[in-house]
C-alpha cells in the first residue's frame, strides 16, 4: 500500500485510479523531488512518470501564490493530456492550473492569468511569448519539469528552453522527464541526481511482426480497421504515408481518424476523444504526435514499417500495456533487413491475420 504522507482529499481519486502502490519510477522520485532536489527520471512509457513528478510537485506547492509551477511539453497533445491530468489531482489541493498553446487565443490565456494560476502548462513557444510580454512572471517559479525532456532539448524547441529557464531564479528545481535517455548531457542542470530505469521490461508487452509485401500493406490496415472489437494505433514514418493510408482508407469507408499535425486542435481532440470512447477502430499518426496521447487500455499498437530507430519503437510500444495492463505491439515487415532491425529494438513473434483473427506462428 501507498505509505506516503498523500493528503485524504486524494483517496476517492487513488480509489478510482486503484493505484494501491507506487511504480519504481514514482518511489524513487517522490522523496527527491519533495526535497526540491533537481532530477533526470528515465523509464519505459506507461511506467507511472507523470505522476512520479506531479504528485510531489503539486504537495510542494502554496495555495492562493501565483505562478510556482511549470510544465513544458514538446506539443499541443502532450501539454494537452497534462493538464487534463494535473486538474485531476491539482483541485482537491485548492489549486488552479492553466494550459497554455501555440495556436490559441493569446488575449484569452493572458486573461486565464490574472486568476493566479498555481501551476502553468505549455509548449515552450507560447510560453516564451507570454514571459517577453511579462505576463508570465518566471521569477515567481521554483520548478521547472521538462516533460519528454529529449525532444524538449532536441534542434527545434531547445533554443525556447534555454531563454525560459534564463528567466528563471538562480535556485530553481529542474525536473527532466523521458522513456529515453537520447540527449546531450551537456543540455543537463549539472546539480540533477540522475535515476535511469529504462532497463525495466515490460513483460505485459508482446511484440509481434506481420509479413507483408510494400504494396498490400494499405489493404492489410483496411482488413485491421474491419475487425469486431478492434482497436489500434498506427504509426507511419512519414506524413506522405499517413496521408495515402487516409486517403485509401476513407474511400473505402474504413473506421479511421488521422492524427496528421496539420489538422486543428480542436478537430484532433474530438478524433482522439472518438477513439478513446471505441467509435473509431484505427487512430493514424506520427511521432511526432504520438508523444501526447495516452489511452486507457488501448488494445494495440500498428507499426506501417519498421521505425526508424529503437527510441521511436520504444515510444510507440509504451503507448499499450500501460501501468502492468496487457498490450501488443505488430509491426508491418516487408523485407529481410527490416526484420533484421526490429529484432534489435524487441524480441518478436511472427504473426499472421486469418478471417479476422490473429494466430503466432510457433
Amino acid at each position: 500500500m501507498i505509505n506516503l504522507s498523500f493528503p485524504d482529499t486524494w483517496n476517492p481519486l487513488l480509489e478510482t485510479e486503484r493505484i494501491s502502490e507506487l511504480s519504481p519510477i514514482q518511489e524513487e522520485l517522490f522523496p527527491l523531488i519533495q526535497e526540491k532536489k533537481s532530477v533526470v527520471g528515465i523509464s519505459p512509457t506507461g511506467t507511472g512518470k507523470t505522476l512520479a513528478y506531479l504528485w510531489p510537485c503539486l504537495l510542494n506547492l502554496q495555495p492562493k501564490k501565483a505562478q510556482q509551477l511549470l510544465l513544458l511539453a514538446p506539443n499541443t497533445e502532450l501539454a494537452g493530456q497534462l493538464f487534463e491530468v494535473c486538474k485531476t489531482w491539482a483541485q482537491p489541493l485548492g489549486l488552479e492550473a492553466q494550459l497554455f498553446l501555440s495556436g490559441s487565443s493569446q488575449k484569452r490565456q493572458i486573461e486565464r492569468l490574472k486568476k493566479g494560476p498555481e501551476i502553468l502548462i505549455g509548449t515552450p513557444g507560447r510560453i516564451f511569448e507570454l514571459i517577453k510580454l511579462k505576463k508570465i512572471k518566471m521569477m515567481n517559479v521554483s520548478t521547472i519539469v521538462l516533460d519528454e525532456f529529449d525532444q524538449l532539448l532536441g534542434d527545434s524547441q531547445y533554443h525556447f528552453v534555454s531563454k525560459i529557464t534564463h528567466y528563471a531564479p538562480k535556485d530553481y528545481q529542474m525536473i527532466y522527464l523521458s522513456a529515453t535517455a537520447d540527449l546531450d548531457h551537456q543540455k543537463v542542470s549539472d546539480q540533477a541526481i540522475w535515476i535511469n530505469l529504462s532497463h525495466q521490461k515490460l513483460e505485459t508487452i508482446q511484440h509481434l511482426y506481420l509479413q507483408v509485401d510494400r504494396r498490400d500493406r494499405l489493404e492489410l490496415l483496411r482488413k485491421f480497421s474491419n475487425i469486431p472489437d478492434f482497436r489500434g494505433l498506427v504509426f507511419f514514418n512519414s506524413l506522405s504515408d499517413l496521408g495515402a493510408a487516409e486517403e485509401k482508407l476513407t474511400y473505402h469507408h474504413s473506421n479511421t481518424f488521422s492524427l496528421a499535425s496539420d489538422v486543428n486542435v480542436k478537430y484532433r481532440k474530438i478524433g482522439l476523444e472518438r477513439f478513446k470512447n471505441h467509435q473509431v477502430t484505427l487512430l493514424l499518426a506520427t511521432d511526432l504526435v504520438a508523444r501526447g496521447i495516452d489511452i486507457d487500455r488501448l488494445e494495440c499498437v500498428l507499426n506501417f514499417e519498421v521505425p526508424r530507430d529503437v527510441e521511436s519503437y520504444t515510444h510507440r510500444a509504451g503507448r499499450t500495456g500501460r501501468m502492468g495492463q496487457q498490450g501488443v505491439v505488430i509491426t508491418f515487415v516487408s523485407h529481410p533487413n527490416d526484420l533484421k532491425r526490429l529484432k534489435k529494438y524487441a524480441p518478436v513473434s511472427e504473426v499472421v491475420l486469418k478471417q479476422q483473427e490473429l494466430y503466432i506462428q510457433s
